[in-house]
């Protein structure tokens, strides 16, 4: 199988590379290196591109023909909340407007495979202490609404060229496969508190008062190893004889914790006074997220074998590895 990913340079995309090189499969990554880092996709052929720019559609066209691609997992995309809801309109343009090119290039190619990198910021703010995949699916923010069009997207180019399709709704991802494909890009929770230690500084937490045990966000953590396998088992799925089944599915461990409870278990792991400092809420955070995993486990296969320390720790050695 010869497969492309998009975004296979960046934190999550890099694991599934070197997990599908592993395993014998011919890869190609496409990336534009905003996020991403060129040494982290092995003796893989990396071409640098912005999926959203003009042009994309033709050198994806040719990619495909090149290197005979059979299917596509899709990471490329930009997915702060907070930047989200200040740039609303960039992040359409970025988000669908790249994944309109990829779709278009994959039906000329007639590449009929992809692993959609969706999100949980897809259901909103659930109502209910566990998320399922038929539960509403109501965005709050830019960023969330451009994952569940994606969705849309890939159903609708089901129904008009008959592409398979798997998103993939991820809960949240930490940890580290491998020391050297840690997270890079301070964006995520462990790897901002990792840096506020380092500085010397509070880790900072955005709300104290949700409604919430302890007042601050429950999320459901999930390891990027677990994640990355998860995008493999997909791929097997699409190749397979996976008939009409469901095409969304959650990706997480079944377990919340919230941020404080995070912050106790870097202590432990690290040794390191952790002592944050709580700030308002952020725009566009909802109170809590956690993935109901039975479908996936049934229809898949799959499920999380690390829990929270274990992610913690994995992060710790690669972020201690990095400097």
């Amino acid at each position: 199988m010869s497969v492309l990913v998009t975004g296979g340079a960046g934190f999550i995309g890099s694991h599934v590379v070197r997990l599908l090189q592993q395993r014998g499969e011919e890869v190609v990554v496409v990336d534009d290196l905003s996020n991403g880092r060129a040494d982290r996709v092995g003796d893989s052929p990396l071409v640098q591109l912005d999926l959203a720019a003009e042009g994309a559609q033709e050198v994806l066209r040719r990619t495909f023909a090149e290197r005979s691609v059979d299917a596509v997992v899709h990471f490329a995309a930009r997915k702060q909340v907070g930047e989200s809801v200040q740039k609303p309109a960039w992040y359409w343009q970025q988000n669908v407007g790249g994944q309109a090119n990829l779709l278009q290039a994959m039906q000329d190619a007639g590449v009929g495979r992809l692993v959609f990198s969706s999100s949980a910021a897809t259901y909103g703010a659930p109502q209910v202490d566990v998320v399922r995949e038929d539960g509403p699916a109501e965005p709050i923010n830019p960023y969330g609404q451009t994952k569940l069009v994606g969705e849309w997207m890939n159903r609708a180019a089901g129904v008009a060229w008959g592409l398979r399709s798997a998103n993939l709704r991820y809960f949240n991802v930490a940890g580290a496969g491998w020391p050297d494909l840690g997270d890079s890009v301070v964006m995520n929770l462990i790897p901002i508190v990792f840096t506020a230690l380092d500085a010397g500084r509070a880790p900072v937490v955005f709300g104290g008062d949700y409604p919430t045990p302890d007042g601050s966000c429950i999320r459901d953590y999930v390891h990027v190893l677990d994640l990355a396998e998860a995008h493999l088992a997909a791929l097997d799925h699409l190749a397979g004889d996976a008939g009409e089944g469901h095409d969304v599915f959650n990706v997480g461990t079944g377990t919340g914790a919230s941020v404080l409870e995070v912050l106790r278990v870097v202590r432990e792991v690290t040794g390191a006074r952790v002592e944050p400092e709580v700030r308002e809420r952020r725009a566009g955070d909802p109170p809590q997220l956690v993935a109901d995993v039975g479908r996936i486990r049934g229809e898949l296969g799959w499920s999380a074998s690390k829990g929270l320390r274990d992610t913690v720790a994995s992060a710790w050695e690669a972020w201690r590895a990095a400097r």
